[in-house]
C-alpha cells in the first residue's frame, strides 16, 4: 500500500515538475528592431502571454508544444519547442500596407470642365472597386511568358505565325526561361521558409547549417506538400511536413558520409 501511495505522489510531483517548465526568448522584427506586446500562445496547453517592452516572452512549455505568435500588422509566426532550455528567438515579418495610387489631375480652370473630368475620374474609380478589377503592381517587373509548342503551333494552324515564338523554341531560349524562373521560385521558397524557421532548428534534428538549403529543396522533391504551404504562408503546416523529411535526409547523409569512407 505504501509503495502505491509513493508511486502516486512521485507521479504527481513530476507531473507538477514538467508542467511547469518554460520556454523564453526575445522577439524581433525582420529589420532587428524589438516587438513588443506580440501574443504567445501555446497551441498545446492554451497558456498565453505576452512580449514585454524588451520584446521578450516566457511561457510554460514542454517540448513538442507549438507556440505561436500573433500581432497586427506582421505575419502570424509557429513554432515547435525541441528544447525548454535553448531560448526561441522570433522574427516576425511586417506585412506590406497597400497605398492607394493617387493620380495627379492637372486643372484648366474652366469649372465645368474639371468638375466634369472629376467625376468621369470618381466613376471609373468606382467602376473598377464593383468589378474587383486588380490593381496593377508597382515595381515587379512581369515574367516574360516562355514560348510553347502548342500555343505556336495552334497560332500558326490559324495563320498567324509566331516568328519569335518559333525563333526561341528552335534556339533553347523557351527551355532555358522555364529553368530560371523554376530555379528563382524554388530559391525564393527557401528564402520564405529561412527567415521564419531558425537555422538552430534544423541543426537541432541533424541538418548541418551549411545544408539547410540544399535539405530544404531536397523536401521540395519527395514532399511536395511543403510548397503548398509556403504558398499558403503556412508555417505550422511547413513545419510539419518538415519534421518527417528530416529523418530521411539526415539518413541519407549518413549513407553518403559510410560511401566517402
Amino acid at each position: 500500500m505504501k509503495r502505491n501511495i509513493f508511486a502516486v505522489f512521485f507521479f504527481h510531483v513530476m507531473t507538477l515538475f514538467f508542467c511547469q517548465q518554460k520556454i523564453s526568448g526575445t522577439i524581433m522584427s525582420e529589420n532587428d528592431m524589438i516587438v513588443t506586446s506580440v501574443l504567445v500562445v501555446n497551441m498545446t496547453n492554451d497558456k498565453n502571454v505576452y512580449s514585454n517592452s524588451s520584446g521578450e516572452f516566457s511561457i510554460e512549455a514542454s517540448e513538442k508544444d507549438e507556440i505561436r505568435f500573433v500581432k497586427k500588422g506582421y505575419e502570424r509566426v509557429s513554432r515547435k519547442v525541441y528544447n525548454v532550455d535553448v531560448p526561441m528567438n522570433v522574427v516576425l515579418i511586417r506585412i506590406p500596407e497597400e497605398i492607394e495610387e493617387v493620380e495627379i489631375v492637372s486643372v484648366t480652370g474652366d469649372l465645368s470642365k474639371d468638375s466634369k473630368r472629376l467625376t468621369k475620374i470618381d466613376k471609373k474609380d468606382q467602376l473598377q472597386k464593383n468589378i474587383g478589377l486588380p490593381k496593377p503592381k508597382t515595381g515587379e517587373k512581369p515574367r516574360e511568358v516562355p514560348a510553347e509548342i502548342k500555343r505556336v503551333l495552334f497560332a500558326a494552324a490559324l495563320g498567324n505565325l509566331d516568328v519569335q515564338g518559333v525563333y526561341d523554341l528552335i534556339s533553347g531560349k523557351a527551355r532555358r526561361q522555364k529553368r530560371w524562373y523554376k530555379y528563382e521560385d524554388v530559391q525564393k521558397d527557401i528564402t520564405w521558409i529561412r527567415k521564419r524557421i531558425a537555422d538552430e532548428d534544423f541543426v537541432k534534428d541533424g541538418v548541418p547549417a551549411e545544408k539547410i538549403s540544399e535539405f530544404l529543396e531536397f523536401s521540395f522533391i519527395v514532399k511536395p506538400d511543403v510548397r503548398k504551404y509556403v504558398r499558403a504562408k503556412n508555417v505550422s503546416g511547413v513545419m510539419f511536413s518538415l519534421d518527417e523529411v528530416i529523418p530521411v535526409y539526415v539518413e541519407r547523409l549518413k549513407e553518403n558520409m559510410k560511401s566517402k569512407e
